[in-house]
């Protein structure tokens, strides 16, 4: 089984602005994971902190 996060970060957002942001993404990605079920097919969009769809989660089988 593989874990696949994929995120968008705008490259016009400086560089620091970017990590701190992308630190925000993670931390709520991998605190919300205990609420699915992680099997293939298992996903979920990822928001930045503007609640702008950025990316999205998936488990795919390997």
């Amino acid at each position: 089984m593989k874990f696949v996060l994929e995120v968008t970060v705008d490259d016009g957002v400086e560089e620091q602005d970017r990590a701190r942001e992308l630190e925000r993404i993670l931390r709520y990605w991998g605190g919300n994971l205990r609420h699915y079920a992680l099997e293939p097919g298992a996903g979920s969009a990822v928001y930045d902190s503007a609640y702008q769809e950025v990316g999205a989660w998936r488990v795919v089988a390997s």
